[in-house]
Parts: structure tokens; C-alpha cells; sequence
């Protein structure tokens, strides 16, 4: 009779929690098989992040993606465990993209079939529910894989002419005497050459991973506001590094080329990153505060919030 009552208990389908706990040691020993598979692969990784600074924020992906899946363990406890035969089609993009990355020594190919093949084997053991609660932080990992450097080149240079063009507006702006050719400011008495690091695609790398992770815990649940966030920190990094090439060409003017450069010209990357995140609070609060004023508007005062809670 007990046996009856703990099966009926126990909805169809659903493993015992004998059967749980075996599926979860069989997932971990084949991520950790896995690690051991692109241990190679993640470790120049690793090496990228450290000698590019453009993806120094490579360091942080990781440890908030466990953080993230730590925050939701509890539902993690709950969630049902049915494997999805799904889950082969990530798998199976993840181990194409490693077999074609090695044949064309492609790194980004390698390094994104890493994530791919992690998604494919919780879908594939643990099942769509599992999946749904860790698809943020899952996904969150492709932000710590490098861009190819054909692709960095092809997007640096647009960036590098925008910030020259706005940097001598800025200037004219002042009154400070300036051309500008390409990358290249011409000024009274020297001449700036803005380089592909100040074109502005190490903040904007940098400022999309800090846009997920503010709207992350901005809004839970209202994926509009998410993405008007995290697409906002676009034209934030493009702005912010236009700013910090005509602040050097302000500093070059005034006090020579020995003031836009070394320890003031590193100084300047940290003030406009910091400007870049007090914009990005900024605007979360006049999201804040335009969502509070409809809310007031509306007669009765009792509409719903973004967050799905009634004001009364």
C-alpha cells in the first residue's frame, strides 16, 4: 500500500528521487568530461582575456553565470527532471562547431561550441524545465567568448572615424582649431591618432556585459525594459568614447601631447566607463519613474506594475 500511495503521489513520468539524484552526478561527471575536452580551448581563453584588454571582463562571466544559477537553486529543487530529445540539436551544433573549429583553427567557433554543447546535455538529461530556469546564465556565457578579430576590425574602424568626427566637433565647439582626415586629429601644435583601442569597442564589450547583468536585476520578468537596457548601452559606449577622444584632444591642446597620454589617458578609460554606468542608472530610473507616473494616471491607481504586482 505504500509503494501504491508514493506512486500515485508522484506524478507520471517523473523520476524517483533515487533516479534525480543519478541523473544530476550523471550531468555533473559529463560536464566535468567536458571541461576536460576543451580544458585546451578554455585555457587560451583564459589567455585571451588576459593579454586583450578589450575582454578583461571575460574573468567575471563565469562567476556571475553561478551566481545567477545559484540564485534560482531553490527552483532548481522543484523543477521536474524529463529529458528532451531537443537537447541534440544544440549537442550537435556545439561538437560540429569544435570538429570545424579545429579543421580552420577558428577560435570563436571553438570557444561558442563550448556553451552550445553545455546547453545541449542539460536539455538533453535534465529537460526543457531545468533548461528554462538556467537559460540566462547558460546563454550569459557566450559574453566571455572573444570576437574574431576579422569581425573586430570590420566593426573598430566605423567607431574609430565616428569618435574623430565627433571629438573635432566637440573641439570646433570650444573653440579649438582642429581637422580631422580618417582617424586622424590634426591640432595647432600636435596631432592625435585615434587608434583601434579608442575606438571604443573594449567599453562597448565591457558596457553590454554590465547592461545584462543591471537589467538582470533592474526588472525580473519584464523582458521589454530588459532589452531597451541592455540595447541602450550601444549608442551609451559610442558616446561616452566620442567624449573621452575630444577630452584628450582638449588636453592636448592645452597642455601638450604628454597630458593625453599614459597614466591620464588610462584615467580617462576609467572616468568615462564610470560616466558610461551613471548613465545607465540614469536611465533606469527615469524608466522608473515614467512607468510610476502612468501608473498614477491611470484612474483608480490601481493598474498593474511591470512586475505584475497591483498598486493600491
Amino acid at each position: 500500500m505504500a509503494d501504491s500511495t508514493s506512486t500515485i503521489g508522484r506524478t507520471a513520468g517523473e523520476p524517483d528521487e533515487f533516479e534525480r539524484r543519478t541523473t544530476v552526478y550523471i550531468v555533473c561527471g559529463l560536464i566535468v568530461a567536458l571541461f576536460g575536452i576543451y580544458f585546451p580551448i578554455l585555457r587560451n581563453m583564459v589567455h585571451h582575456w588576459s593579454i586583450v584588454e578589450d575582454y578583461q571582463h571575460g574573468f567575471i562571466v563565469a562567476p556571475l553565470a553561478l551566481f545567477f544559477a545559484y540564485e534560482r537553486r531553490w527552483d532548481l529543487q522543484e523543477a521536474p527532471i524529463k529529458g528532451a530529445w531537443i537537447g541534440l540539436l544544440p549537442l550537435l551544433i556545439g561538437l560540429t562547431s569544435l570538429a570545424i573549429g579545429r579543421l580552420g583553427t577558428e577560435l570563436m567557433t571553438m570557444r561558442s561550441g563550448f556553451v552550445f554543447t553545455l546547453i545541449g546535455l542539460i536539455l538533453l538529461l535534465l529537460g526543457r524545465e531545468v533548461f528554462k530556469i538556467l537559460s540566462f546564465p547558460l546563454l550569459f556565457l557566450f559574453l566571455m567568448v572573444p570576437l574574431p578579430v576579422s569581425l573586430v576590425n570590420t566593426v573598430a574602424f566605423p567607431l574609430q572615424l565616428m569618435a574623430a568626427q565627433f571629438a573635432v566637433s566637440s573641439l570646433h565647439e570650444l573653440g579649438i582649431p582642429a581637422l580631422v582626415e580618417g582617424n586622424i586629429i590634426h591640432l595647432a601644435h600636435t596631432e592625435l591618432f585615434v587608434h583601434e583601442a579608442c575606438s571604443g569597442l573594449r567599453s562597448l564589450m565591457a558596457l553590454i556585459t554590465l547592461g545584462v547583468v543591471f537589467a538582470h536585476f533592474f526588472k525580473r520578468g519584464v523582458l521589454w525594459i530588459q532589452i531597451l537596457l541592455v540595447g541602450s548601452t550601444i549608442p551609451i559606449a559610442i558616446f561616452v568614447n566620442a567624449f573621452r577622444v575630444a577630452l584628450t584632444g582638449y588636453l592636448a591642446h592645452h597642455f601638450g601631447e604628454e597630458a593625453a597620454g599614459g597614466p591620464i589617458h588610462d584615467f580617462q578609460g576609467i572616468f568615462t566607463f564610470g560616466m558610461a554606468f551613471f548613465i545607465l542608472l540614469g536611465e533606469g530610473r527615469m524608466i522608473d519613474f515614467f512607468l510610476g507616473a502612468c501608473n498614477r494616471s491611470t484612474p483608480g491607481g490601481d493598474a498593474p506594475s511591470p512586475d505584475g504586482t497591483k498598486k493600491g
